[in-house]
């Protein structure tokens, strides 16, 4: 028996994606960060939240008319990307437009990659979202190119697992300044400079590959993968997403779209916080230096909390010692909550978003620690209470942030997106 492996030649919902025989081509394709507007986009987005349904209540829920999903329906099945559920027909229902469809997620996978300071996660994941399996490596220490070298290949060796499924996609998310077009990305924590993520990942995988910026892949799943997302945003609305862990980050969304700058996302890693803690930068108090998961863990070793090694112990030691009674770590962890909820009440009221979402396990790993986010906010804002929350993704926002890039080029054009997996 022959050893599974990543290739796509298996894709057969239709003889248009018989693979040729030619070389592959590197294909690198900017993720589409957006709720789409386009006819096949939505006729997919409301099978995704709703199906199986038929042809009338997809041509409501998405506003298009009859005809038009009609044309939409039968050109994703065609491309496999939907299939149609004959078994649930209503009884009497005569012709094919009473044939409830939904997605056709059992062929195929995506393949996401988050690279993570720390940890990269290797995810698999279905055409609804729906994470498949995950796996966490050491991300590599070393030169960009054996890194992700490195890293390319043990994302291959998982999606393999799945030998009955055709991957169709690759996408990484990660921190540093992403050039999304190019997949070229400066990664100043891992030594990275004009890293090829894109090429290096597309060459290892033989797919085609979007790169994004992980705090704004991370605001893209809120607006992408919640089930809800379509009753979760309105026309015009805004919304600011802050994420805290090991980094500080926050993306914007604009009507049903992520900013991302040409030039890269802001930081607002030495955003000012009256803390005595020293950072790289030569200043002291700087966000990032303040509340950062290795900021956090060296003054837990400091103040004897956690014993001291070679190696920082991990977060997860010093909630335990928090859960457990230790009045020490609890204090520290909501100092950390403190100086949070200042800082996004001070970014909430420069941008004054319509909604802010809460990210990142700084947030979601130590409950006990929400009120105190909640009062600094309250005490340190001007403006009046609006719409603030924390994900619902809990402490899994780095790995559906890689899988909302390995979608959103076929969430935002379908069509398109197939035709470039048949040429790869």
């Amino acid at each position: 028996m022959s050893t599974p492996t990543l290739s796509s030649s298996n894709l057969s919902a239709s003889p248009r994606f018989q693979r040729p025989l030619s070389r592959p081509r590197l294909t690198i394709v900017p993720p589409e960060l957006r709720i789409s507007d386009g006819p096949a986009a939505g006729v997919l987005r409301v099978a995704r939240a709703r199906g199986p349904l038929s042809r009338d209540v997809a041509a409501k829920a998405t506003g298009l008319s009859i005809a038009t999903v009609n044309r939409q329906v039968s050109t994703l099945l065609d491309l496999g990307l939907l299939r149609e559920r004959g078994d649930l027909t209503p009884s009497g229902a005569i012709g094919r437009p009473r044939v409830p469809f939904e997605v056709n997620h059992e062929p195929y996978l995506t393949v996401g990659i988050h690279i993570g300071a720390v940890v990269t996660s290797i995810l698999a994941s279905d055409l609804r979202g729906k994470v498949l399996g995950a796996v966490e490596v050491p991300t590599p220490r070393g030169p960009s190119a054996e890194a992700l070298t490195g890293i390319a290949r043990s994302a291959r060796a998982f999606a393999s697992r799945w030998h009955r499924r055709s991957p169709l996609w690759a996408g990484v998310a990660l921190g540093g300044r992403v050039d999304a077009q190019t997949g070229v990305v400066d990664h100043p924590r891992l030594g990275w400079k004009s890293a090829q993520v894109g090429a290096i990942i597309a060459a290892g995988l033989g797919l085609p590959v979007s790169v994004a910026a992980h705090v704004e892949a991370m605001a893209a799943s809120e607006l992408l993968l919640r089930s809800d997302s379509e009753d979760f945003v309105a026309q015009g609305e805004t919304g600011l997403y802050f994420y805290a862990r090991e980094t500080a980050g926050i993306a914007i969304t604009i009507d049903g779209r992520v900013h991302t700058p040409s030039s890269g996302p802001g930081s607002i890693a030495h955003l000012p916080t009256g803390s005595s803690a020293q950072c790289s930068c030569g200043s002291s108090g700087c966000l990032e230096a303040t509340i950062s998961d290795r900021a956090i863990l060296g003054a837990a070793v400091s103040a004897g909390i956690l014993p001291e090694s070679a190696r920082l112990p991990s977060m997860s030691a010093l909630y335990k010692a928090a859960a457990a009674g230790s009045v020490v770590a609890h204090d520290l962890l909501v100092e950390r909550a403190l100086v949070l909820g200042k800082a996004v009440a001070m970014l909430r009221d420069l941008f004054n978003p319509d909604r802010v979402i809460l990210g990142g396990q700084a947030f979601t790993e130590y409950p006990a620690g929400i009120p105190h986010v909640a009062e600094a906010f309250a005490r340190s804002s001007s403006l009046e209470r609006k719409d603030i929350r924390i994900t619902g993704f809990g402490n899994r926002v780095q790995e559906y942030a890689s899988t909302v890039v390995s979608l959103s080029a076929l969430y935002s054009d379908p069509v398109g997106a197939m035709r470039r997996v048949s040429l790869q």
